[in-house]
Formats: structure tokens, sequence, C-alpha cells
């Protein structure tokens, strides 16, 4: 599904968004209407966003700090939306434009959306646990 697509079924407002024009990044890591969305990760916790490492996944997260950012450069995720209308520090968003990473917001609940999405055809990410040695 493509991220224009997405933010039309969230009613996202936009809060940062760079499409590569940054000298810092390559076009490749743009993240227009048209980047592929295939997964999505919904949750707070960022030591299970860790768990995942595919570009095409987007974040939904209630959290608003830096370190949402942070996590989402880790595993390569290019697009946050912010639930239940929050809007993020300042912080947060200077990081995402230093790191080329987009920001969104929408209205609607963690749960909402994610079941919105999967409704749609986007899948949950797989988590890629790593087996503990016997």
């Amino acid at each position: 599904m493509k991220l224009k697509t997405v933010k039309k079924l969230l009613n996202t407002e936009t809060i940062f968004e760079d499409c590569g024009i940054n000298d810092n990044h390559n076009l490749d890591s743009a993240c227009g209407d048209d980047l592929e969305i295939n997964n999505a990760c919904g949750a707070d916790l960022m030591s299970d966003v860790l768990a995942f490492s595919n570009q095409k996944t987007l974040l939904l997260t209630g959290l608003t700090n830096p370190q949402v950012v942070r996590t989402a450069d880790m595993v390569e995720i290019k697009v946050i939306i912010f639930v239940r209308g929050k809007e993020p520090q300042i912080e947060t968003i200077s990081l995402a434009n230093q790191l080329n990473i987009c920001l969104y917001s929408t209205d609607k609940s963690l749960f909402e959306a994610c079941g919105l999405l999967y409704k749609n055809g986007i899948g949950p990410e797989e988590m890629n646990y790593i087996e503990a040695s016997k």
C-alpha cells in the first residue's frame, strides 16, 4: 500500500515530511507519498520495535519523545504515526528532520489505526526473536 493511501485511511496530519531533498540523505531513503508500506507495528515499548528490521514497516505509537525516532532509525523505519492526536516534542521533530523520518499524527487510537490498516491489507510485522541457547 502506498503511503498516500495510509495517510488517507488514518486521516493524518503532517508534522514533518521530507521527500529526500535533504543533502544528507539520498533519494532512496525518501518517504514521499509513493513509499510502499507492507507492514505496520503498533507499540509504545521501544524494545518491541527493535525486533523489526523492515524498511517497508511503519510505526504507530503514542510516545512522542526523541527515543521513538532513534529507535525507528535503528531498524530503518521511515514513517512514524502518532496516535490519539499526540504531537511530538520539538526535539523529536528536529531529530526526524536530521534522520529523514516522516512524522504524522492521527486522532485515531492505536487499536483503531492498526485495525483499519489490517482491514485494508497491511500485515503485522513478524517479530524476529532470537532464540536463546539451551
